[in-house]
């Protein structure tokens, strides 16, 4: 007999769940801080060599391509689309049924992703025309960036082999493996920027060749781990049988639309670096400066909740146990808005400081401080929406219903591109970061509207004092915040970084004592988060 289920009010989800969950990001989020650690000091090493100058504008427009196609596929469409099938595989149709799928899988994706990797490098010019065409003007930059894309672009084949690699230890519950990985790309970048940089010709070139060498050993370490679950994947010459495989036409048919739907935020952001590439030299490093910074929460809470969510939602959902899959959902959102929101103060607020500590050496000067701090604000502004987003896309991808997040998609597309002619004029480079945060606050209320409507989601009790209490907190942070910003020269400290550092982490330790600290004081305790959902 069936166990009874409880009504939605007053929604309780296992214990052992939730400590699974909470160990998983626990794991998935200091592996992601270690990333995100090596990822700064690599920016930090990028910064100091080259500061905003018009190479730094080539790599990161040349690195924003396998950057783009990364987000599609690691982080989107591939990822949304497969790791449902194979879970429903995993837990219905047995080792064998399953293990055919992924060899399909990979076989399919390795040839085609060859042949898109061969396209790319000889279409080099034509895709950078097309990405940066404010490079035309100056043919050294131009060529810096054709020569740049060539050599990272079978990054983007390595990189989706990873994507699948990923998915597979994901369901099989190895997060570890799956979140180091990108550690491995800071560490040739920071190797690249410190050792083969000064010997080269033009120093740039050697982050370029940094990233590709990343993306191998990216895919090499995750062998040892499927070998050892006995899911390592085979590739076949023959394509024709993979193709027909049933499995791999349904992921093929759920990934389309999922596709579309991702693919429509990474047009707006490749327009949005064409804009930028005619705003001047630096304007296109200003925002990637901002958007690393940016990354930082947003990877740590919505890619890491986001990436346990999607098996457990995509199992819920199989099983048809809406209490749990709703639960599981109430979990993850609160979880986001305790710990999204002084993130995005920190960034609106604090973003002087932030930004002097981590850039204001070498060839990184003041303008280059404030100018990077304007992009920052504007990031802040969307930031829970942009992590929100994370979260609640999961919820349709686990039910397999792709349409709903393309046609928000396509909306939000149009109403980013059409903020920017209202925001550009007004604030300049700035303004890119404040349509894409306006767009993201778009998409993130259709997306719980629709969840709602649907009812795949039915919110548990208790959300109104949960966010007064946040909203009280937040005043208060705000204000200290706003205060240390305000009441020392981050950028005179430069002279005495040492104390700069001291400072800044000093700051940031009071500010999340005061917060959390307020939280309590008013009642919130924070081993809920380990009993319920609510």
């Amino acid at each position: 007999m069936p166990p009874r289920r409880r009504p939605h009010a007053g929604l309780t989800l296992p214990r052992i769940l939730i400590l699974n969950l909470l160990k998983a990001l626990a794991t998935i989020s200091s592996l992601t801080m270690l990333s995100r650690i090596t990822g700064l000091v690599r920016e930090i090493l990028i910064a100091r060599a080259f500061g905003a100058s018009d190479m730094t504008d080539a790599f990161n427009v040349a690195f924003r391509i396998p950057n783009l196609l990364r987000r599609i596929f690691a982080e989107g469409a591939f990822s949304q689309a497969f790791v449902p099938i194979l879970n429903e595989y995993h837990g219905k149709r047995g080792h064998d049924e399953t293990m055919s799928l992924v060899d399909a899988v990979a076989t399919v994706m390795t040839w085609v992703l060859a042949a898109v990797s061969l396209l790319g490098v000889i279409g080099a010019p034509i895709v950078m025309t097309v990405v940066a065409t404010g490079f035309r003007g100056d043919s050294e930059t131009y060529n810096a960036a054709v020569f740049m894309t060539r050599v990272m672009f079978p990054y983007i084949g390595l990189i989706s082999m990873v994507a699948l690699a990923s998915g597979i230890l994901n369901t099989w519950r190895n997060f570890a493996v799956p979140a180091f990985t990108p550690v491995l790309l800071n560490l040739c970048l920071i190797v690249a920027a410190l050792f083969v940089g000064p010997h080269m010709s033009q120093p740039i070139y050697a982050q370029a060749w940094g990233v590709l060498v990343g993306g191998v050993l990216q895919l090499v370490i995750q062998v040892p781990a499927m070998r050892k679950l006995g899911v390592m994947p085979r590739v076949s010459l023959n394509l024709r049988a993979a193709w027909a495989n049933p499995g791999v036409r349904r992921v093929i048919t759920q990934m389309l639309p999922a596709l579309l739907a991702v693919s429509v935020a990474q047009i707006s952001l490749i327009i949005n670096t064409n804009i930028a590439s005619r705003l001047g030299a630096g304007a296109v490093s200003y925002i990637t400066y901002a958007d690393r910074l940016m990354e930082f929460p947003t990877a740590l809470l919505g890619v890491a909740l986001g990436t346990i969510l999607l098996p457990s939602l995509s199992r819920a959902s199989a099983e048809d146990n809406r209490e749990e899959y709703s639960g599981l959902l109430d979990w993850g959102l609160r979880l986001t808005f305790l710990l999204a929101l002084p993130c995005a103060a920190g960034l609106m607020l604090f973003g002087t400081p932030i930004t002097s500590v981590l850039f204001h050496y070498g060839r990184f000067d003041a303008h280059a401080v404030e100018m990077t701090q304007q992009a920052l604000t504007t990031y802040g502004v969307g930031l829970l929406a942009l992590i929100l987003i994370k979260i609640l896309t999961p919820g349709f991808y686990a039910r397999q219903d792709i349409r709903t997040p393309v046609k928000i998609a396509i909306l939000v597309l149009i109403i980013t591109q059409a903020s920017n002619y209202v925001f550009v004029p007004m604030l300049q480079h700035a303004g890119l970061p404040l349509s894409i945060s306006f767009g993201a606050t778009v998409n993130a209320l259709l997306l719980f509207y629709g969840l709602r409507r649907r009812g795949y989601y039915h919110p548990a009790p208790g959300w109104g004092l949960f966010l007064l209490r946040l909203v009280a907190a937040m005043l208060i942070l705000s204000g200290m915040l706003l205060w240390f910003a305000r009441n020392f020269d981050w950028i005179a400290l430069g002279a005495t970084p040492g104390l700069r550092i001291a400072l800044m982490g000093a700051c940031l330790v009071l500010a999340a004592t005061v917060y959390f600290g307020t939280l309590w004081l008013m009642g919130l305790r924070y081993s809920s988060f380990r009993r319920r959902a609510g």
